[in-house]
């Protein structure tokens, strides 16, 4: 109902103004809105589908195999495993809880947590489209990304505590005796509306954001480097945009500087109010508290690091 409100009466307030404001200002916000929207669906469409796929037909047994036994190295192990394993944020809390249920490392859960929506094929290439012509971003996101997932594991090795988790038994994959078809077309299913849902409230956010937000507003974060990456950081968390739908949100802010956006994309697929949410339902809240704040930091400051060097 809360996601319907936020879509609704953003559309009605626009309809009012369009009738009684000025017509040019909505006529861009539309533009900027339906442009954002559509290049991002079909990438949203793609990563959902083999997120689900991978739900399915995919035994959680694989995850298990490939991690060394070794925590330290099962970490950044864990972390390459979301270059290959696509899968939005959504999707990836669930099945860590379900990793660390089966007997896998908390840490390496927690690396592929972080690292699967974020640095995944259909992410990157949607990165790539968004900004043709500038594969540092796409080398940037990558490794910074790919930073963040690693530290966050081998930070919860060494200052981790067992008491802090709570998790609650959830069910993740195949189960025995359903079709793995059934499974797929619900697990798509469930993923593109909810997702979608929120790619349509973020590309009115974007919209309304460019469109709205004075340009002496604009300077006074973007002329300050480090103002603009904290700046953009706080508004990946609230957006809480898909991961595969972040790199045309964060293309379209055209008025910030490159690392800013490039810490836009690196904290979106890490922390927002939904996966906040999400991991304090399944982790319990004294986790959710400490580790989505840690990965704030550590993401941003790989952001700017990476950034700094490549961009």
């Amino acid at each position: 109902m809360l996601l319907l409100g936020a879509a609704v009466l953003p559309g009605a307030v626009v309809f009012l103004v369009g009738r009684w404001g000025d017509a040019p200002a909505v006529q861009a916000w539309r533009t900027v809105c339906l442009a954002v929207t559509v290049q991002a669906l079909p990438f949203l469409v793609l990563g959902t589908a083999l997120s689900g796929a991978i739900n399915a037909f995919v035994p959680e047994s694989v995850f298990r195999r490939i991690l060394p036994r070794r925590p330290a190295l099962a970490v950044p192990v864990a972390g390459v495993a979301g270059v290959v394993l696509p899968g939005c944020e959504c999707a990836s809390v669930p099945v860590a809880g379900s990793l660390i249920s089966r007997g896998v490392t908390p840490a390496a859960a927690f690396a592929f947590l972080l690292s699967a929506p974020a640095v995944n094929p259909v992410v990157l290439t949607a990165t790539a489209i968004a900004f043709p012509g500038n594969p540092a971003m796409v080398l940037a996101r990558l490794l910074a990304s790919l930073a963040t997932a690693v530290a966050m594991g081998w930070l919860w090795l060494r200052f981790g505590r067992a008491e802090w988790l709570r998790p609650v038994a959830r069910h993740t994959g195949h189960r025995a005796g359903h079709s793995r078809w059934d499974e797929f077309r619900r697990g798509f299913q469930h993923d593109l509306l909810h997702a979608g849902g929120f790619l349509v409230v973020g590309a009115m956010a974007a919209a309304t954001f460019n469109v709205t937000v004075p340009g002496s507003v604009l300077d006074t974060f973007s002329a300050s480097p480090w103002l603009s990456v904290l700046f953009l950081a706080a508004l990946a968390v609230l957006l809480a945009v898909c991961s595969e739908a972040d790199a045309f949100l964060a293309a379209s802010l055209t008025g910030f500087p490159a690392v800013a956006r490039l810490a836009f994309m690196v904290v979106g697929p890490m922390v927002d109010l939904k996966l906040i949410a999400l991991q304090a339902g399944t982790f319990g809240r004294a986790f959710a508290v400490r580790f989505s704040a840690a990965t704030v930091v550590v993401a941003v400051a790989c952001s700017a690091l990476v950034g700094g060097v490549l961009l």
